[in-house]
C-alpha cells in the first residue's frame, strides 16, 4: 500500500512558504503523494491552486485532489483546462479526485442549488472527458492544453451513496473514502468491486482513503482544535472525527496497518497542522 500525505491547504494561515516547504519535505521522505481537501466557504487555499504550486518545487510525487468539491465548479470547460494544465505542468503527475460535496453555504456561495448535483457532476465529468479527448465543447475546437495521459488525468471519484460507487465504475479510475474506519473502507470497497464488474469494466479500480493525524506533544489539543473547527456544521460529530485522528507513532502504524488489510490501494494522512516538524514525525512513524 502506497502512504501519502495532506497539504496543510486546508490548515487557516499556513503560508505560501510553509506550503511550498512541506511539499519539498513529503518529496524527499518518500511520501507517494500530496493530498488536499477543500470547501469553498473557509480561509482554505484553492485546491488546483495549492498544488500547482507543489508541482513547482516538486517532481516525483504525486497531486491529488481528495476531494474537490466539483459540482461548484459551474464552468465544465474552465474546469477541464485547469485539471489539464496543471497535468501538464506537473508532468503528469496530477490525480483528480472529486465528489459531490453537502455543505449548503458553499452551494449559496457558488450560485448552485444542492439539488440534481449528482446528476449535475456525471455531465460535467463527461464533458471534461471528451474536452480531454481533444473533441472540444459544444462544436468548438479543442479546448487544450492535451493532458500528458491520454483520456486524461487519473480519475477518482469519492463518496459512500451506491450513485458513487455506479460514477466510479462508469467513468472513473478508482475510488475514495473520505474518512472512516478500515471496515467502512473495506464495506465500500467491496461495493465498488461490484459495481466495477457489473459495469463490465476489466482491470481493478484504484482505491482510497484518507486518515487525520497529529503527532508531537501537543497532538490532541491541535487535532481537536483543528477538526472540530473544519467539521464544526456537523455538531456534535465533529468532536468524534477529531478523537479518530491518529495522535501517536502506534496508532499511525496500526492505522496503516488495518487499511492495508482492508484492500486500500493509498492511504493519505491529512494533517492538523502545518508545522514541517508533521512531515518528519509522520515518516518516522510510518518507517519505523
Amino acid at each position: 500500500m502506497d502512504v501519502g500525505i495532506g497539504l496543510p491547504n486546508a490548515v487557516p494561515d499556513t503560508g505560501g512558504r510553509e506550503l511550498t516547504g512541506w511539499a519539498r519535505l513529503a518529496e524527499e521522505r518518500g511520501f507517494s503523494t500530496l493530498g488536499t481537501i477543500g470547501r469553498l466557504v473557509y480561509p482554505s487555499y484553492d485546491e488546483l491552486i495549492a498544488l500547482t504550486a507543489a508541482a513547482a518545487v516538486t517532481e516525483r510525487i504525486r497531486l491529488t485532489t481528495s476531494i474537490l468539491l466539483a459540482p461548484l465548479q459551474k464552468n465544465a470547460a474552465l474546469f477541464a483546462k485547469q485539471a489539464a494544465s496543471l497535468d501538464r505542468v506537473s508532468g503528469g503527475r496530477f490525480v483528480l479526485g472529486v465528489a459531490v460535496g453537502g455543505r449548503a453555504d458553499d452551494f449559496a456561495a457558488s450560485e448552485v442549488t444542492e439539488k440534481g448535483r449528482g446528476r449535475r457532476l456525471d455531465e460535467q465529468l463527461d464533458q471534461m472527458r471528451q474536452i480531454w479527448r481533444g473533441e472540444g465543447l459544444h462544436g468548438t475546437d479543442p479546448i487544450g492544453p492535451s493532458p500528458v495521459r491520454p483520456g486524461g488525468p487519473e480519475l477518482i471519484i469519492g463518496g459512500r451513496s451506491e450513485a458513487s460507487f455506479r460514477r466510479a465504475a462508469r467513468v472513473g479510475d478508482g475510488w475514495i473514502m473520505g474518512g472512516g474506519s478500515p471496515d467502512m473502507f473495506a464495506s465500500g470497497a467491496a461495493a465498488v468491486d461490484k459495481a466495477w464488474q457489473d459495469a463490465g469494466r476489466t482491470g481493478r479500480p484504484r482505491k482510497l482513503s484518507l486518515a487525520y493525524f497529529s503527532l508531537g506533544p501537543d497532538a490532541r489539543a491541535a487535532a481537536d482544535s483543528y477538526l472540530t473547527r473544519y467539521y464544526a456544521f456537523i455538531g456534535e460529530a465533529a468532536s468524534q472525527i477529531a478523537a479518530g485522528a491518529a495522535v501517536s507513532a502506534d496508532m499511525v502504524r496500526s492505522y496503516t496497518a488495518a487499511f492495508e488489510q482492508a484492500g486500500c490501494d493509498e492511504l493519505i494522512f491529512m494533517p492538523c497542522s502545518a508545522e514541517a516538524e508533521q512531515v518528519r514525525l509522520l515518516a518516522d512513524a510510518i518507517q519505523g
